[in-house]
């Protein structure tokens, strides 16, 4: 019942989480914050299992924390999500898999933004857009007519609200609030979204 969706533009790569955390039946809270910082130009969005989500989202944040002190610079994107991907990989060869989904948002000096889409099953990709989710049923047809390379912020913004009004209106779950960030060549920033319905 989750939902993360992120498009890549030009020198950033915006992204979105919806903030409801429930289990079975019932929702449990509005304002839950399903990103994760690994590093200062390096943001994860991570679904699945409540308990999967939280200790595997620590454990890579920790990590590639350890990464930077032992080598004294972060790791880029693109290295980043191979060893996110070998991680659950070999966790899922294992008695104890992660049930999680991920997307992971970058920017480096060299190789610039991206955005890469990982499953459980922990099948890597690196695209211009992605959604996890039941969400991703309504908005991937979207993003698919509406995208285009190297979009600016305002353009991908309202791409976005295109998607998240369509997956409010015809999602039958109710997903009223979202986190929406940005990542660029200065970091990670919260984005302000217009009040939702």
């Amino acid at each position: 019942m989750e939902f993360l969706i992120g498009i890549q533009g030009d020198g950033f790569v915006l992204v979105a989480a919806d903030c409801a955390s429930g289990r079975s039946i019932v929702r449990m809270k509005d304002d839950y914050d399903k990103m994760t910082k690994l590093s200062d130009n390096l943001l994860m969005l991570v679904t699945g299992e409540s308990g999967d989500t939280a200790q595997f989202a620590e454990y890579i944040e920790k990590n590639v924390q350890l990464y930077k002190m032992r080598n004294g610079y972060d790791l880029t994107p693109h290295a980043a999500a191979n060893f996110t991907r070998r991680t659950l990989a070999e966790y899922l060869r294992s008695r104890t898999p992660y049930m999680v989904n991920l997307l992971l948002a970058g920017h480096s000096s060299n190789e610039g933004p991206a955005l890469y889409h990982m499953d459980y099953l922990a099948a890597l990709s690196k695209v211009p857009f992605a959604a996890h989710g039941y969400g991703s049923f309504f908005v991937l047809s979207i993003m698919d007519r509406y995208f285009k390379p190297n979009m600016t912020k305002d353009q991908a913004l309202e791409l976005l609200e295109r998607c998240t009004n369509e997956v409010q209106k015809r999602f039958i779950v109710n997903l009223p609030n979202f986190t929406v960030r940005v990542v660029d060549k200065d970091g990670i920033h919260d984005v302000k979204v217009p009040a939702q319905n």
